[in-house]
C-alpha cells in the first residue's frame, strides 16, 4: 500500500530551482501520494515554479524579511505546521523535509516517536550529520537530481522513450531492481497522471513493458507464478566504457562536476563526489591512480583548475565547482 506524504520543503535548502523541485516532488511520488505540499522562503525570484506548484496543489509560505530573526521564523513555522498536520490528519503516514537543519531535530523525534516514517532531502554542503541520522531514511538532494533525465512535464505527451526512462527511475529507487508489472504501473500515474500504454501504441500495459524492454534493454519483464515481474537488467547499471587511469580522472572527475553545476550545484561534499564516481567505477580506489588519499586527488584536481577547495564553518571541506 502507498505511503501518504506530507512534504515541507525549505526553498533556499533546494537552491530556489524549478529543476530541482521537480526532482524532489518525484522522488517522494514514487515512495507515495503527497497529500499536503507547502513550501517556505518563496519570493517573487520563485516565479518560475507557480506552475509546478500549482499543478501539485502545493501552498507557499512567503519570505517576509524584517529583521535579523527571518530565518528562524520560517523554521519555527515549518515546525508548527508539520506537527499540526501529524495531530491532526490520520491519513498522513509519513513526512519529507527538505532541509539539513539541525534545529529539526527534535521536530523528527516527535514525528518518528508518533509512528511517522521521516525522509529527509539535502543539498550535502548544509547537511547536518545529526539531522541526517535522525531521520528514517535521508538523501543528498545531489544523489536525487544527478544522472537523471527528464521527461517532459505532466501536461505533455509521454514518449516511449520518456516512459523508459521514468521506468528505469521507479526500478532503481526500489531496493532490489525488481516489481511487480502493477506496482511499477502504479507509480507511473501518480509521477504521470496522463500516463496511457494506448498513447504510446499498445493495448496493455505487459505488451508496452515487452516493446520497451526489447527497444531499450534497460529491464527485463519475467512471468512468475502468473505475476508480471519489471527487473533492472545488468547491462543497463554496467559502467562507462572508458578507464580510469592516471592520464584520464581528470577528464572523467570533470565531466561529473559539469554536471553537478549544471544541475544547479555550487558546492558538494567531497562524500559526495567520491559516490559518484564510484557509482560509474566501482573498482576505483586512489591508488589507482596513483595517489594515496582521496584528498590527495582533489588538490591535484584542483592544481587543474577543476575544482576549488573550501571549509564550512564546522572545518569540513567542500568541493566548490568554478
Amino acid at each position: 500500500m502507498a505511503s501518504h506524504f506530507a512534504l515541507f520543503a525549505d526553498l533556499e535548502n533546494c537552491g530556489g530551482k524549478k529543476s530541482m523541485l521537480i526532482d524532489v516532488i518525484e522522488r517522494v511520488k514514487i515512495r507515495g501520494d503527497i497529500l499536503i505540499g507547502k513550501v517556505y522562503g518563496y519570493t517573487d525570484s520563485h516565479s518560475d515554479l507557480k506552475e509546478t506548484l500549482l499543478s501539485n496543489t502545493f501552498a507557499v509560505v512567503p519570505s517576509l524579511r524584517y529583521g535579523r530573526s527571518q530565518k528562524n521564523s520560517m523554521d519555527i513555522q515549518l515546525v508548527i505546521d508539520a506537527l499540526d498536520v501529524a495531530y491532526t490528519n490520520p491519513l498522513i503516514d509519513s513526512f519529507c523535509i527538505v532541509s539539513g537543519d539541525s534545529d529539526y531535530v527534535p521536530l523528527v523525534g516527535k514525528l518518528k516517536s508518533m509512528g511517522k516514517f521521516v525522509l529527509g532531502i539535502s543539498r550535502s554542503e548544509v547537511a547536518s550529520g545529526v539531522f541526517m541520522s535522525a531521520c528514517s531514511e535521508f538523501q543528498f538532494l545531489e544523489t536525487v537530481t544527478a544522472g537523471k533525465e527528464r521527461p517532459g512535464p505532466s501536461g505533455e505527451a509521454l514518449t516511449a522513450k520518456d516512459v523508459n526512462d521514468l521506468i528505469v527511475t521507479i526500478l532503481g529507487e526500489s531496493g532490489d531492481g525488481e516489481m511487480l508489472a502493477s506496482e511499477v504501473k502504479g507509480v507511473l500515474l501518480r509521477l504521470r497522471h496522463n500516463f496511457s500504454e494506448k498513447s504510446v501504441g499498445c493495448s496493455t500495459f505487459g505488451k508496452l513493458l515487452s516493446r520497451l524492454s526489447q527497444q531499450f534493454g534497460d529491464f527485463t519483464v519475467e512471468t512468475e507464478q502468473y505475476n508480471l515481474i519489471v527487473c533492472l537488467s545488468q547491462r543497463h547499471s554496467q559502467p562507462s566504457g572508458e578507464q580510469m587511469t592516471r592520464e584520464s580522472f581528470p577528464r572523467i572527475f570533470g565531466r561529473i562536476l559539469r554536471e553537478y553545476k549544471e544541475d544547479g550545484f555550487d558546492r558538494v561534499n567531497p562524500s559526495i563526489l567520491k559516490s559518484a564516481v564510484q557509482a560509474e567505477y566501482p573498482d576505483f580506489t586512489e591508488r589507482q591512480i596513483g595517489l594515496r588519499r582521496f584528498s590527495d586527488v582533489l588538490r591535484a584536481l584542483e592544481r587543474e583548475g577543476l575544482l576549488a577547495l573550501e571549509t564550512d564553518e564546522s572545518g569540513n571541506m567542500l568541493v566548490r565547482i568554478p
